[in-house]
């Protein structure tokens, strides 16, 4: 093992060719993060602007001179033969009497090359480039072709290791989103908790929402609504407890309504916010907030129409059904638009006990049933349908607080192994880098 300028086995290849307007010429891109090289797009020669430009040869070391410290590096592949590159990709032609094409591979996937990538850079922070002198000057300890080979056999094993790792926790984490999921089918089947004999049966709980809403369409306050279909035997997916009862979600709903397609014209930098489809999450009701739209609502009608309110369930209606999303206190004022639906509970349902149940197999089942033209959308009173079980009061407590328990011992669980999985690429890239022998030298 020596020290070995990179140039000494890097020679740079600058086959030049003029396009021509009617001829197509193969393009290339170099992914970042050692990711590869591979044809960007086939393109007629009038279409493209630089007119001077470089042939490609497959087994040839090519990187790009703007983001070489990011990984913009790999050894060109038979698919890119004959391609054509700009002055900003740069090609070298390995001596292959002194670099094994596989070690070399290897090395520049290390944390040693990128280093060296990354000292050869200069320029402004956004817009650094490679300084080739510099980096074609950089001394590295480079094995003997024999101590190459052995290295990367040692690489090969050691990957095999880690990828099995790898693919225990991914496995490990699969188990943990099922886990998840059996564990709200249990809620929602009644296997979670004990069920309590004294506890009220849901049939009265349902009694009191029934007779609470027609004294709100008596007073003006509601609108009468349509009668629901009855629940026909064939329907009933599971046996649920004695107390609990199976009804339509409508029956124990205060409002189901969506937005209008008018709300772009009232886009903001600021004001009230404005909840899509974005923000809603398949696997959990917690609003997701790292995109925000904010809008001016109009002071009429459809603005007080729409207007959100503390644990106003939200549903995905159009594309992706049964996307989630709960409003949290104190999340001021916001509005939703025509592709989802608001579900505004009767105050005598336990609101997270609904949101654990639209996140069950049973009610994504139905979430998923209708295909209604390419955009696969739900209606509302496909909403007012859904085959609901409900649980005495006391119980939907119960169900939610051991829920939340159990779902955060998941969380810790799941945190535990992407913490492992994260430590395990680190020490990967320790390997690489103690295999390939961390010391270079800038001369």
């Amino acid at each position: 093992m020596k020290q070995t300028k990179i140039g000494d086995f890097l020679k740079r290849s600058k086959i030049p060719v003029d396009i021509l307007d009617d001829e197509h010429y193969n393009r290339v891109t170099i992914r970042i993060n050692h990711n590869g090289v591979s044809t960007r797009d086939n393109e007629l020669g009038k279409k493209i602007g630089t007119k001077k430009q470089f042939i490609l040869k497959s087994g040839q070391f090519i990187l790009s001179k703007i983001d070489a410290r990011y990984g913009a590096f790999g050894i060109a592949p038979e698919e890119v033969e004959g391609s054509i590159i700009t002055g900003n990709f740069w090609a070298y032609d390995v001596d292959k009497i002194k670099v094994n094409i596989e070690w070399f591979n290897q090395f520049t996937n290390s944390p040693v090359f990128y280093e060296v990538c990354e000292r050869a850079s200069s320029g402004i922070t956004h817009r650094k480039y490679l300084d080739e002198k510099f980096f074609l000057n950089y001394e590295i300890l480079l094995p003997s072709l024999e101590e190459q080979l052995i290295q990367i056999e040692k690489i090969k094993e050691q990957k095999i290791s880690f990828g099995n790792l790898s693919t225990e926790l991914t496995h490990q984490l699969t188990l943990v989103k099922k886990l998840r999921q059996q564990l709200l089918q249990d809620a929602v089947q009644g296997r979670l908790v004990p069920q309590n004999p004294s506890d009220e049966p849901a049939s009265e709980l349902l009694k009191k929402i029934k007779a609470e809403k027609q004294k709100l369409i008596a007073e003006g306050k509601l609108k009468k609504e349509k009668e629901l279909p009855p629940i026909k035997a064939e329907e009933i997916p599971f046996e649920i407890p004695e107390g609990w009862v199976w009804c339509r979600l409508g029956e124990i709903v205060k409002i189901v309504t969506s937005g209008s397609r008018d709300w772009a014209k009232y886009y903001s930098l600021e004001g009230a916010i404005f909840v899509r489809m974005g923000n809603l999450s398949k696997d959990s009701y917690n609003l997701r907030m790292d995109k925000i739209q904010y809008v001016k609502p109009p002071r009429n009608q459809e603005g007080n129409r729409t207007r959100l309110e503390e644990n106003d369930i939200l549903i995905s209606i159009t594309g992706e059904v049964g996307n989630l999303g709960l409003i949290p206190k104190d999340f001021g004022e916001a509005y939703i638009n025509q592709h989802t639906a608001l579900v505004r509970l009767n105050r005598n349902i336990i609101t997270k006990f609904i949101c654990n149940l639209f996140l069950s197999v049973t009610m994504q089942k139905q979430f998923n049933a209708p295909q209604r033209g390419m955009k696969n959308s739900f209606r509302l009173t496909d909403i007012d349908y859904l085959l609901t079980p409900l649980p005495p009061i006391s119980e939907q407590h119960r169900i939610v607080q051991k829920l939340e328990e159990l779902m955060q011992n998941c969380d810790a669980l799941e945190a535990s192994i992407k913490d492992s999985a994260s430590q395990n690429e680190k020490l990967l890239q320790q390997v690489l880098r103690e295999a390939l022998r961390k010391e270079v030298v800038a001369v």
